[in-house]
């Protein structure tokens, strides 16, 4: 890793730090986790205050109503948790085509699938943390409770959302289910501008609620009669039994190895197995004979991310459903063989419908040297943009992961959960740790890995350059975009090579991600970095 010279101007140097560090996309959550570290607390209280603080802060992305996963470095073992929800079991694919869908709808019930973020955040409190259970919740209830100032990027997408639902003006004709969002996040028919202090009582009285009971007043106390109790009153499909059933799973992490290191990813129902795979497939090409972004490094990242969607989304489903060849699909044979489709020419892979995401991402580091790679997300903005009226909950719209193909292993049904696109990341060398990584962005996460793989082993790279890099994104087909930082010479050689570019949309902040970074170096010392496509920071002790 190279800390001195950068190919091209880094935004901002990387984080140095011994005693701990917290790298979020939201400056008030790093700091909620390191003032946890700083009172005794571990990497995971750490990372646990940051992800609730970050429901409160950054509710554009993440909620009380999304899913979570992490992974977490205890010091000698790499540990796996997949708390993902499950599709409601009064519904099924049969009767949401019967309803008028030929694909999953985005706002409603109807992809609403079962929380899974207050039950991991217990999971994980129960197996490794040393704080206080109340101690990891306080910062977020004091910002929901007292207000917190919006930070710009979270200002823009609070009001792209208001676009999408057409703005509280029109309640009328959006029906009951959607009034609760507009009356928790669009109070006088507006959103919060950037430095507008906003306050969310009803969230901040969930978060005590949970602190003070557990994860179980969601899953069978109060705050799940509340949400069937609305279910009933505006058409939704959730019930009792669909939330006493979750269950926070502990997973074996899969991983692969890259160059002098391997790579480590939740396994499905997630999409982190394309990430490996398309690691597998570019370990065969020498990516140190180009710079980090040109023409020829890029070209092969976007074949090989593209080979690895188009098998991912034809055999990627909930495994306790589907035969998932996870196996056969990480084999160096199968990389080998897919390998040789690669050539000068960009060839179309299908890899499916690659939708925009609204996703939080952190790590945290401690002086101990555990290490966490969390993820938690509401999916498309602030999900399904039902909000429970009275909680605060806004609930996910995670079924839009499921399709409507009869057959496939990813069709919605009742009890599955959906293909996730929320994926966190770790790095080990020789089975020491190196620490965790993840880029949010729904379909951009595994593009996004592989670039910050590729950035940090083949090129050298420190944490801040690695995401400070431009990036390209494969989209269906041909298409696909990049960042206008990689210039023109690269924009030409891509479309001589037939790619298909399409211009990026200037609103848009998750097209190209937002990751976070801790590295371990030596002497107990952590590098860090946080995504400028972010508001983030990382706070280092």
């Amino acid at each position: 890793m190279n800390l001195d010279h950068l190919p091209y101007p880094s935004r901002r140097e990387p984080v140095f730090a011994t005693n701990g560090a917290v790298a979020t996309s939201q400056p008030l959550a790093a700091q909620a986790g390191l003032d946890v570290l700083r009172a005794g607390g571990n990497a995971v209280d750490a990372a646990l205050a940051a992800a609730i603080a970050l429901t409160v802060v950054e509710p554009t992305s993440n909620g009380i109503g999304g899913d979570l996963f992490a992974l977490v470095w205890d010091g000698s073992k790499l540990h796996g948790l997949n708390s993902s929800g499950r599709a409601p079991r009064a519904l099924d694919a049969g009767r949401i085509r019967g309803l008028g869908h030929a694909g999953m709808p985005e706002l409603g019930w109807v992809p609403v699938t079962v929380p899974g973020i207050p039950a991991g955040w217990q999971a994980l409190h129960e197996r490794f943390g040393r704080s206080d259970r109340e101690r990891v919740y306080r910062a977020g209830i004091e910002y929901a409770r007292d207000g917190f100032a919006v930070s710009p990027v979270v200002a823009n997408s609070w009001a792209r959302f208001l676009e999408k639902i057409d703005g509280p003006s029109r309640t009328s004709d959006l029906g009951p289910q959607l009034v609760g969002w507009a009356a928790a996040f669009a109070r006088e028919g507006r959103t919060p501008a950037a430095g507008e202090r906003w306050r969310l009582p009803d969230h901040a009285a969930t978060l005590e609620t949970l602190a003070r009971e557990g994860a179980g007043a969601l899953y069978a106390g109060p705050l799940a009669e509340a949400v069937v109790d609305f279910a009933v009153r505006t058409g939704g499909y959730l019930t009792a039994d669909d939330l006493a059933a979750h269950r926070a799973d502990w997973v074996e992490p899969i991983g692969v190895p890259y160059r002098d290191s391997e790579v480590w990813e939740i396994p499905p129902n997630g999409q982190g197995i394309a990430a490996l795979m398309g690691l597998s497939i570019l370990e065969g090409f020498d990516l140190t004979r180009h710079p980090h972004v040109s023409t020829e490094n890029w070209h092969l990242e976007m074949e090989a991310m593209k080979l690895a969607f188009a098998d991912v989304h034809r055999y990627v489903g909930d495994p306790d459903f589907a035969d998932v060849p996870v196996a056969q699909m990480l084999s160096a044979d199968y990389a080998a063989a897919r390998r040789t489709l690669v050539g000068d020419r960009a060839l179309p892979r299908e890899p499916g419908d690659l939708a925009s995401g609204g996703t939080v991402y952190l790590c945290t580091a401690d002086r101990d040297g555990m290490m966490v790679s969390l993820i938690q997300s509401n999916y498309h903005g602030f999900g399904s943009g039902i909000v429970v009226p009275g909680t605060g909950i806004a609930l996910h719209n995670r079924g839009l992961g499921f399709n409507l193909e009869e057959g496939h292993p990813n069709e919605y049904g009742p009890g599955k959960r959906p293909f996730h696109t929320i994926i966190p990341a770790f790095l080990t060398r020789g089975g020491r740790p190196v620490g965790p990584f993840g880029v949010m962005g729904a379909p951009m996460q595994p593009q996004g890995h592989i670039q910050v793989v590729v950035g940090t082993l083949d090129h050298g790279l420190n944490p801040q350059a690695v995401l400070d890099a431009p990036r390209w994104r494969v989209l269906d087909g041909l298409d696909a975009v990049i960042e206008p930082g990689a210039g023109a010479e690269i924009h030409r050689g891509l479309v001589a090579r037939g790619h298909r570019l399409v211009s990026p949309d200037p609103g848009e902040t998750y097209q190209f991600g937002r990751g976070q970074i801790i590295w371990a170096l030596e002497d107990g010392v952590y590098v860090a970095g946080s995504d400028p496509r972010a508001d983030g920071l990382v706070a280092g002790w």
